[in-house]
């Protein structure tokens, strides 16, 4: 079914229609969703797939991938769901993280998998570290700034001048490509 012409044009108009209404999903959940909703209706027509797209609207689904992305996003706010601490913009730690995609790539061969694991531990523990003075479970000594968090900050900036550069696209797209890889889209 992915493969014809009508579910590549349902994935991208539905895409289209979220894009109108300010939602973004991936479209690999909107392609499952479109699958799996096309799916069901020819299973509870008795019809063929191919006959069970004149029941699609592109629209329609779009309205309900949005609502229903709302409804969670309102729920989980509503039970107090916990959100990790994000560190504020132009925070050095982070800036240490983008820093170190590059060098990842060279080190593991442009093993991409790899990286990803590398920048998620990293970014988690930046924002953990951030969020750690209110965090009941992080007692202890993080060296000599201890728990002093703009301490902490300074320092990272001073041994590394020009950190900020990391959150320029562009300057880390270069070294991306330096790496010897880069990041394309198929």
């Amino acid at each position: 079914m992915r493969k014809t012409k009508a579910f590549q044009e349902a994935v991208a108009q539905t895409l289209t229609e979220l894009a109108h209404q300010g939602v973004t999903l991936a479209p690999s959940t909107v392609a499952d969703t479109i699958e799996q909703h096309v799916t069901t209706v020819s299973e509870r027509l008795g019809i063929q797939v191919r006959s069970a797209w004149r029941y699609f609207d592109a629209k329609a689904m779009a309205d309900r991938l949005a609502q229903s992305l709302a409804a969670y996003e309102e729920s989980s706010s509503a039970k107090g769901e916990p959100r990790a601490p994000m560190p504020p913009p132009g925070n050095p730690e982070l800036a240490l993280v983008l820093a170190g995609v590059p060098d990842s790539l060279a080190q593991t061969g442009g093993d991409l998998y790899a990286v990803i694991i590398n920048v998620a531990v990293n970014a988690w523990m930046a924002g953990h570290i951030h969020g750690e003075d209110g965090c009941t479970g992080c007692d202890g000594d993080r060296g000599p700034a201890g728990h002093d968090w703009e301490m902490r900050m300074r320092t990272i900036t001073e041994m590394q001048p020009g950190i900020s550069k990391w959150f320029d696209r562009d300057a880390w797209t270069d070294a991306v490509n330096d790496s010897g890889f880069t990041v394309t889209r198929r």
